[in-house]
């Protein structure tokens, strides 16, 4: 990713072409090393081709990968509505434990209560 950054940072430089060494010079600013062998594939991947072009298509990539999430709501939500009765008092026991929890954690406030 620091060699993918270096190369951005170059090309929004001004730098349409970056070398090796300046993408050396740009990491070595920050104090961060690159391989050698890791620099040439990059820029042996991305010579000849235009950077705005490569950012688009890895967008389209990135549109297609599915991201996490809503797996947990929609499992509690079949939870919830499919259970009928049962579900009713197994939701109000968690909140039982909340409070209770929430009383215990008042009491390690040095006597502060505002609320008690």
């Amino acid at each position: 990713m620091k060699l993918v950054a270096a190369y951005l940072l170059a090309v929004l430089g001004g730098n349409t072409c970056p070398s090796s060494d300046d993408l050396k010079d740009i990491l070595g600013s920050v104090g961060a090393e690159a391989d050698d062998d890791r620099i040439e594939l990059l820029l042996s991947e991305v010579k000849g081709k235009d950077i705005t072009e490569l950012i688009a298509s890895g967008r389209e990539k990135l549109a297609s990968v599915p991201s996490g999430g809503g797996g947990a709501a929609v499992a509690m939500a079949a939870t919830a509505g499919g259970g009928g009765g049962a579900a009713a008092p197994a939701a109000a026991e968690p909140k039982k434990e909340e409070k209770v929890e929430e009383k215990e954690e008042s009491d390690d406030d040095m006597g502060f209560s505002l609320f008690d």
